[in-house]
């Protein structure tokens, strides 16, 4: 083995073969634990008061949230404003001497 800069060359050349990764996995002992088949456990029965009562509050709190934004969003219950009525216009038609009114209050 020859030391250049701190790396160290492969003693079989200067490319290390696939055969030398799949050697030195097949004898590390972590290797080959973690790839042997697992034992089989019992699933955990599952808890009224962690899974089924959370979900049927949310359930009730949402249903109770949508019930009260459906009434507060009806139009019953909002007071009814009358739109203020319009004069009838003529296209075209203006009474004399508006443009000097008009042009006072802009000057004010």
């Amino acid at each position: 083995m020859m030391k250049r800069d701190g790396v160290m060359e492969s003693p079989t050349g200067k490319w290390t073969r696939p055969e030398d990764y799949l050697g030195a996995m097949a004898r590390k002992r972590s290797f080959r634990r973690s790839h042997r088949p697992r034992d089989r456990t019992q699933p955990e029965s599952p808890r009224l008061f962690l899974s089924t009562v959370p979900f049927f509050a949310l359930m009730a709190l949402l249903a109770v949230l949508t019930i009260g934004i459906v009434i507060a969003a009806f139009p019953g219950s909002q007071p009814i404003a009358k739109a203020p009525e319009v004069a009838a216009r003529q296209i075209g038609v203006a009474p004399k001497g508006w443009f000097q009114e008009a042009q006072k209050e802009f000057h004010q």
